[in-house]
């Protein structure tokens, strides 16, 4: 039986906590780790998250991994709450899935990714 990446998103979604625009600036004063993972040049056309660490998906597990000789200063522990962000909230559910898979318990990503958050941003 194959499987679609709707699917894999679908029960990504199932294990993993979603945080909504509204309230990613008080994940933030919590102490939560906001981290974008939009490539350059995505981030380049569509903005910056303003306080976000900026880790590129395809070094996320490494860079994240409090034991890892890659890891960020920020880093020091599974226990940190850990907010991904994406463009539109599709990659971001699968990476949120995979740090929760290390260790990351309380793993989330930004439902609908950065265009929402700009979207309500533009609301506010």
């Amino acid at each position: 039986m194959s499987r679609s990446p709707d699917d894999l998103v679908a029960d990504a979604r199932r294990r993993i906590d979603r945080v909504q625009p509204s309230e990613l600036s008080g994940q933030a004063d919590a102490g939560a780790l906001i981290v974008d993972i939009r490539p350059a040049a995505q981030r380049a056309a569509e903005g910056e998250l303003p306080g976000a660490l900026v880790i590129e998906r395809n070094v996320l597990e490494w860079r994240l991994d409090p034991s890892g000789d890659h890891r960020l200063p920020e880093v020091t522990d599974h226990q940190r709450r850990v907010v991904v962000v994406c463009s539109e909230g599709y990659a971001s559910s699968l990476a949120a899935d995979s740090l929760r898979s290390l260790g990351y318990h309380r793993a989330a990503d930004l439902s609908g990714g950065y265009q929402a958050w700009l979207t309500w941003t533009a609301g506010t």
